[in-house]
């Protein structure tokens, strides 16, 4: 049985007030719903929530992923329709699996209770013939020991809850969207694990931003990293942000446009409120969730509700937006199943046959072709009644179309060649660079036999270290030229071939002028000196030589 619950007054843009209903089973209730949005939902909350939305059910699996640094478990909800508890059913299943993650930043809580909602509803509402044509994957509380750490000082200029919310960090004090590739945190390499085990189709990442004024409830970004394949980013912006955009405008309401910020043009130095204003989307590199999940071949989203939208507005345009998200999939399902395999496929085959496929190692943005209208909002102060603190809410009604220049993608301003293998010595000082690789779900060998071959070495002729700190890294980089050389392996040789879907992954990982690589992150410091050689090969035709896989 199912009553309707009004969600009224949730969204406070455009036309005022707009009614949301949507028809909900009767079940647990969130935090939220029960404190009428003062509150968001703790972690006993979630586990809670989920332990109850399970308690009979026969579409929900549940388990776990793995553990925070204080030791949580992770949740992961699995709905099917007929029930799926193994990676290997999913599979058999032929459906696309969805993803939706949130809570990554433990003080964006909007994502959280929306996808607790659409569980319900997937469970036992209006959205349970959704699993005709899909699997759903919920991690609804990602970091969460960034959730427990309440205050009502965390961002305390964002539009509720006024009780208050997490953490951006861990509680290692590390940035989860920010450790997707050199996966310090036990939590990213519970995710990526995650990823190589349950292999979803879409993956949806859902986050608050508290950026500039625009009129948009809700933005959003595929992959911004120019390696990914191009037919990826060509669904997505061609195909399935547009349709979900409009169907949100259409349906809910709700405006949503591609993620950016006002900034001012690259080479001015003009004030950005001077009027000669640009529209610039954020950062390519896949230490963030949505370009690792390209470099995967794998459809990513993330979305980013408007801070200055009343707390429940923010959980309702989430909520819709993933709504219409799994709606595009199940309408899509094959053609989305085919795309994602035919990206792995071709890795495969270039790996085996190309020998001049290049990608990327530093890059820039680049201007849309023309002027595009962007939304630019209003707002106004606050008072959070528990903090007496001010919060910045958006002005209903109050928003201008301006027309400018969108800095939203990025091209390569250096590349190098793809080879057709790495392969580096069995030396203690590079075992972590093993571990690293396997954890990212690559397929490594190592030569059972010593060999010889016409290598790729890479001779370093700058090296250049951060001075700041960032993510308790002082960053390098490194500039070279590369020379080819007969050179002798030993038995152990560390192989990694690019005739494997996640080439690209490994690509990005192993290069050494690479901008978010092993490098960067300091794996390989040891190695990087003026004059020195970077001490992992490429091959540029086939090693025949005896290996075994390394687990």
């Amino acid at each position: 049985m199912t009553r309707i619950i009004p969600l009224i007054g949730l969204l406070i843009f455009g036309q005022g007030w707009i009614e949301m209903t949507y028809a909900q089973s009767e079940g647990p209730r969130t935090r939220a719903e029960a404190t009428n949005y003062e509150e968001t939902s703790r972690y006993l909350d979630v586990v809670a929530f989920v332990d109850a939305l399970g308690r009979g059910s026969s579409i929900l699996h549940m388990e776990s992923f793995g553990e925070t640094v204080e030791g949580r478990s992770l949740p992961l909800m699995v709905l099917a329709d007929p029930p799926i508890t193994q990676p290997r059913d999913l599979l058999r299943s032929g459906k696309p699996a969805v993803f939706v993650m949130a809570n990554i930043h433990g003080g964006e809580v909007e994502g959280k209770e929306a996808i607790l909602q659409l569980a319900r509803r997937i469970v036992s509402g209006d959205l349970r013939l959704i699993l005709d044509d899909i699997v759903v994957l919920i991690a609804p509380i990602y970091n969460a020991d960034g959730n427990e750490k309440f205050s009502l000082e965390n961002r305390s200029r964002q539009n509720g809850p006024i009780g208050g919310v997490g953490t951006r960090e861990n509680a290692a004090g590390l940035d989860l969207n920010r450790d997707y590739m050199k996966m310090e945190s036990p939590e990213a390499r519970s995710l990526i694990g995650l990823f190589n085990r349950w292999d979803s189709n879409v993956i949806v990442d859902l986050h608050t931003t508290n950026g500039s004024y625009h009129g948009y409830h809700l933005t959003y970004s595929p992959p911004l990293t120019p390696n990914a394949d191009p037919r990826l980013i060509a669904f997505e912006r061609q195909e399935l942000l547009p349709a979900v955009t409009e169907t949100l405008e259409r349906k809910h309401g709700i405006r949503a446009y591609y993620y950016g910020n006002f900034s001012r043009p690259p080479g001015s130095n003009e004030d950005v409120a001077s009027g000669n204003r640009v529209w610039q989307t954020f950062d390519h590199r896949p230490r963030f969730g949505n370009s690792y999940a390209g470099l995967r071949n794998r459809i990513a989203i993330l979305s980013e509700a408007f801070s200055y939208v009343d707390f429940a507005g923010r959980v309702s345009a989430t909520a819709a937006f993933v709504e219409e998200i799994l709606r595009f999939t199940a309408g899509h399902a094959d053609e989305i199943v085919a795309l994602t395999r035919s990206l792995d496929d071709a890795a495969v085959r270039r790996g085996l046959t190309s020998d001049s496929d290049r990608m990327g190692v530093r890059f820039e943005t680049e201007a849309s072709p023309g002027p595009v209208s962007i939304l630019i909002g209003e707002v106004r102060p606050r008072t959070n009644p528990r903090s007496g603190r001010e919060m910045t809410a958006v002005i209903p009604d109050r928003f201008t179309p301006e027309s400018m220049i969108e800095y939203g993608t990025f091209r390569p301003t250096r590349t190098a060649l793809v080879p057709r293998a790495y392969l580096f010595r069995p030396e203690p000082a590079l075992a972590e660079i093993t571990d690293r690789l396997i954890a990212h779900g690559l397929t490594v060998q190592e030569a059972v036999e010593a060999f010889t071959v016409e290598a790729q070495v890479f001779r370093i002729n700058e090296v250049d270290r951060a001075t700041r700190p960032f993510e308790g890294h002082l960053t390098m980089r490194i500039e070279g030229q590369t020379v080819g050389e007969q050179t002798d392996f030993p038995a152990g040789t560390i192989i990694v071939r690019t005739a494997q879907p996640l080439a690209a992954l490994a690509f990005y990982l192993l290069e050494p002028e690479s901008d978010d690589g092993l490098v960067n992150w300091n794996f390989l410091d040891d190695y990087l000196e003026v004059g020195g050689t970077y001490p992992i090969y490429k091959l540029t035709t086939d090693v025949t030589v005896a290996t075994r896989t390394k687990r």
